[in-house]
């Protein structure tokens, strides 16, 4: 019954609601920004390798690392397979689309984020409740945002997670479907619980060494594979193109269409737009909010254009059609296996392991930021080790559940997500706006651009960017 009425909100959001959303802010910012996704992609790379403001701080590469986590993780692996084999090989072109345009969206909101965060004990903190309150001067609105972010990132998000991660083991001998998922999803529970004791700087550090290592094996590996099936390339990217635009097929059976699962799918994996990233950005330690805004612009795509693409081309490239049946672990298990033989099963598994850790680890610091605001405090430790208890028998339970349950469920907790963070970076996106005019004319000049709220006509009072 849970499962049922999951899976009807989440087909009526993504059939009607969200697609307009997405789409219709990304396409707004994208043309209001003058294509900054393309136009300061140079200007990106360069911020991202530049240190902090102050010794210690956190750096711009290390606040993208913590939202790539995140970002990065089982989505990359099974949430593509399970769009390519449900939704066909035309989800991937909308992966593509929600990416490009949700990187403008991912820009607004980052900036955001870095105006309007405040001034902590241990460094600057913030994020999407920070600026609705500030900015808006509705704190019910802000703590409801918080709150779903808490219900997606602390429960919906880490159950799937949990639950994909145990699904990959599901081709190895010893794999008991009654028993198995459930000692998996104890390890794994244990193990997040053992490293959440360190606090948010353990979670930075973890996040910062494991990251760029999974992402460069996994490409590489995906580049490789993919070379190797290069004469299958061609008409991979033809069907990939022509389902895509196949609108009959598309608006005759829309909630399992190629658009919606694209869409579905792109949106899980990258997070554009939802106002997660910026709760990351907010930490970052830089001279200008728009340093912070192109670096998050970045991590959706590395997630989307880079890792996800990667996934997509490894396995349509492999000679495996998708089908229904194959959904989810088994497709991407069995197209590497068209290569790799029995290897395939075990890569798969390490990859899984890598994403899966990190993606539990970056969900909780978000999640330890969103109490933070709601309490107006920083969380006691008999509060803190009472939801960490909780978080982690979630990720428990998850990991014993049913995939089309756990998928409904996360897309719609970041559906609700999505619903209060579009229309509200839509209201406030001029001080963006703005700011991104004020760092492009001081990178024009030459300059190493230095914020000021009031050169943008930012009056009110700000715990940052004071003259």
């Amino acid at each position: 019954m849970f499962g049922e009425i999951i899976g009807a909100i989440s087909n009526f959001m993504y059939s009607y609601l969200l697609i307009i959303m997405l789409i219709g802010v990304g396409l707004y910012y994208t043309l209001r920004t003058r294509l900054v996704q393309v136009r300061m992609f140079k200007e990106t790379i360069r911020v991202i390798l530049e240190k902090p403001v102050e010794s210690g701080a956190v750096s711009s590469f290390q606040a993208l690392m913590v939202s790539t986590a995140s970002r990065v993780g089982t989505g990359n692996i099974i949430g593509i397979s399970t769009a390519i084999c449900l939704g066909g090989y035309g989800a991937v072109f909308w992966m593509w689309v929600i990416a490009v345009v949700g990187g403008a969206s991912a820009f607004i909101e980052s900036t955001l984020a870095q105006i309007y965060k405040k001034r902590g004990p241990h460094g600057s903190y913030g994020g999407p409740a920070y600026y609705i309150e500030a900015a808006l001067g509705s704190r019910g609105l802000a703590v409801l945002f918080a709150l779903a972010l808490i219900v997606t990132y602390g429960c919906g998000f880490n159950m799937l997670c949990s639950y994909n991660l145990q699904s990959t083991f599901a081709a190895l001998s010893f794999y008991n479907p009654d028993t198995t998922p459930w000692i998996i999803g104890a390890v794994e529970a244990v193990l997040v619980g053992y490293c959440l004791l360190g606090g948010g700087k353990r979670v930075i550090k973890a996040t910062s060494t494991l990251v760029p290592l999974m992402g460069i094996i996994y490409i590489s590996v995906a580049f490789i594979l993919t070379i190797m099936h290069i004469n299958l390339v061609p008409g991979v990217v033809g069907r990939i193109f022509a389902e895509a635009f196949d609108f009959t097929a598309i608006f005759g059976g829309f909630a399992g269409s190629c658009m919606m699962f694209g869409i579905k799918r792109g949106l899980y994996s990258n997070e554009a737009g939802v106002g997660s990233a910026p709760n990351a950005a907010a930490a970052a330690d830089v001279s200008h909010p728009v340093k912070q805004g192109l670096v998050q612009m970045l991590s959706v795509f590395i997630d989307t254009l880079l890792i996800c693409t990667a996934t997509a081309f490894m396995c349509l490239s492999s000679g495996i059609e998708p089908t229904k049946e194959l959904a989810g672990a088994p497709y991407v298990q069995a197209a590497l296996a068209a290569s790799m033989g029995d290897y395939a099963k075990l890569f798969i598994t390490v990859s899984m392991v890598l994403f899966a850790f990190t993606t539990l680890l970056g969900n909780l610091y978000y999640v330890d930021n969103a109490f933070a605001y709601v309490l107006k405090h920083v969380p006691g430790k008999t509060f803190t080790l009472c939801y960490r208890i909780l978080a982690c028998v979630l990720i428990f339970i998850g990991a014993g559940s049913s995939m089309g349950t756990m998928w409904d469920l996360a897309d719609v907790t970041m559906g609700f997500m999505a619903i209060i963070n579009l229309p509200v970076i839509c209201i406030l996106g001029g001080p963006a706006l703005r700011a991104l005019d004020d760092y492009t004319e001081q990178r024009d000049a030459g300059k190493n651009p230095e914020f000021k709220a009031s050169k943008i006509g930012l009056t009110q009072k700000l715990d940052y960017w004071q003259d």
